[in-house]
């Protein structure tokens, strides 16, 4: 069967998907596994597929915004996807996990506004707990910091003259905030698939972003390997207990 938005057939697709934003990160993470082959590049959404220790991994990238991933997650799960994986960046609402750390995603507060049309308001974003603890086993297993908890998903990226609601989430405990993981966990939830996420933390939440962010040092691109590896070293582990 041809998926129609991301332009691959689904029996090229493994059961195990790690998804990212950046077509070019999916190339990076792609260019891990053996036997990794490009299969589709199509608008923002770049698909691989190889093999990890024998396991069938496909690797796609879904742009930035819940609206535009949302059509890889649905198109994914369509195509036999049982578990997606979420790599990404996002900023840290605490000293205690500053640039360089991971934080894995246990639940996503739903502040944006796609979900809302999907489901009720009530309605929790919540990680699978299987794919949760393979993340954190996994990223235990490298060298730098690594917590899990609460994070937020929004829409806006760059600050207008609407306040963020960062000073609350912070003092509620949230971790960090993103823009794509409350999609990815209420559609996982829908579909009855498994969804996680691991984040490369990149900058503080609170800072204007139009002014000091800057993803590019060294201090980032070492966190970014470290949850790639992640990333596949937990789907092995979830392949194994399957």
């Amino acid at each position: 069967m041809l998926l129609p938005i991301l332009q691959v057939h689904s029996e090229d697709l493994s059961p195990y998907a790690i998804v990212c934003g950046d077509p070019f990160r999916a190339e990076v993470i792609a260019s891990k596994l053996e036997q990794s082959k490009e299969l589709a590049f199509s608008r923002e959404y770049r698909t691989f597929v190889g093999e990890f220790q024998g396991v069938p991994i496909t690797v796609v990238s879904h742009g930035v915004g819940s609206p535009g991933a949302a059509v890889c997650f649905e198109e994914l799960i369509k195509g036999g996807v049982k578990t997606l994986i979420r790599v990404g960046t996002a900023g840290s609402y605490s000293a205690d996990v500053p640039p360089g750390s991971l934080v894995v995603s246990t639940a996503a507060v739903r502040e944006e506004g796609l979900t809302r049309q999907l489901v009720p308001h009530g309605f929790p974003a919540v990680a699978d707990l299987d794919v949760v603890q393979a993340l954190y086993e996994a990223a235990s297993e490298t060298d730098g910091l690594v917590r899990k908890g609460i994070t937020v998903t929004l829409d806006a990226f760059f600050q207008g003259v609407e306040e963020f609601p960062h000073r609350k989430y912070k003092q509620a405990g949230a971790l960090a905030v993103e823009m794509e993981i409350a999609a990815l966990y209420v559609i996982a939830s829908l579909r009855g698939v498994r969804a996680g996420a691991i984040v490369a933390l990149d900058g503080y939440a609170d800072a204007d972003l139009r002014e000091v962010y800057n993803p590019h040092t060294d201090v980032v691109a070492y966190a970014v390997e470290r949850e790639i590896m992640t990333a596949i070293h937990a789907v092995i582990k979830l392949h194994a207990k399957a």
